[in-house]
C-alpha cells in the first residue's frame, strides 16, 4: 500500500467529521434562528418516527421567532413535546395548527458563553482530526517497516498527510470565525 492510497482511505473519516461539526455548528443559534436547528427533530405521529419538516412546513415568521404549520391539529402535543425535550431554550405557543417558536434575545453574557461552546466544538473536532492523522501515520510507518514503503515515501507521506490535515482544520477556522462573528455581531 503506497502513502497516497492511505491518506485517500483517511479523507472519507475527514469529511465524516466535517460534517458533523457542521452539524454541531447549526445548533448554536446567534441571531436570526436557523430552521435547520429544529427541521430534523423527530416526533411520534401514530406509532412513527417522522422528521418536523415531513408533518408541517417551518418557515421564519420574524427574525427571533419560527412558524411551524403542521399539516394536522393532532400532531401539536407530540410536537411541542419532542422540540422540549431538546431543550433548545425556544418559547412555544401553540395556535391552531400553528407553533410559534420563540427565540429570546441575546445577552453579552450569552454571546460569551456561545463562543465558548464554539471553541471547544473547535477543539474537538481538531482532536478527531489528529486521532485520524495519528493513525494514518501509524500505518505509513508499518507499511515502511515491512518494506512496502521506501523511507523516503514515508517523510513524503508525512508531509502530505500534515497537508491535508492542515487544510481541513483552515476549513474549520474559516467556519468557526464566521459563526463567530455572527455571534457577536
Amino acid at each position: 500500500m503506497s502513502y497516497q492510497e492511505i491518506i485517500e482511505k483517511i479523507k472519507p473519516e475527514l469529511q465524516k467529521a466535517q460534517e458533523y461539526f457542521r452539524e454541531q455548528m447549526l445548533q448554536i443559534k446567534a441571531g436570526k434562528i436557523g430552521i435547520s436547528l429544529i427541521e430534523e427533530i423527530k416526533v411520534n405521529c401514530f406509532g412513527q418516527e417522522l422528521s418536523l419538516k415531513q408533518i408541517g412546513t417551518i418557515s421564519h415568521y420574524s427574525p427571533k421567532e419560527i412558524l411551524i404549520q403542521l399539516w394536522d391539529k393532532s400532531y401539536v402535543e407530540n410536537v411541542i413535546s419532542a422540540i422540549e425535550k431538546k431543550k433548545l431554550g425556544f418559547g412555544v405557543r401553540a395556535e391552531g395548527s400553528s407553533i410559534f417558536l420563540s427565540f429570546p434575545p441575546i445577552t453579552e453574557e450569552t454571546k460569551r458563553d456561545l463562543v465558548k461552546i464554539l471553541n471547544e466544538k473547535k477543539e474537538n473536532i481538531f482532536q478527531n482530526m489528529r486521532r485520524i492523522r495519528d493513525k494514518a501515520w501509524g500505518e505509513i510507518q508499518d507499511c515502511c517497516r515491512k518494506g512496502e514503503i521506501r523511507e523516503d515515501d514515508k517523510y513524503r507521506g508525512k508531509d502530505k498527510l500534515e497537508d491535508s490535515i492542515k487544510q481541513e482544520q483552515e476549513k474549520i477556522e474559516k467556519a468557526v470565525e464566521s459563526k463567530r462573528k455572527e455571534i457577536e455581531g
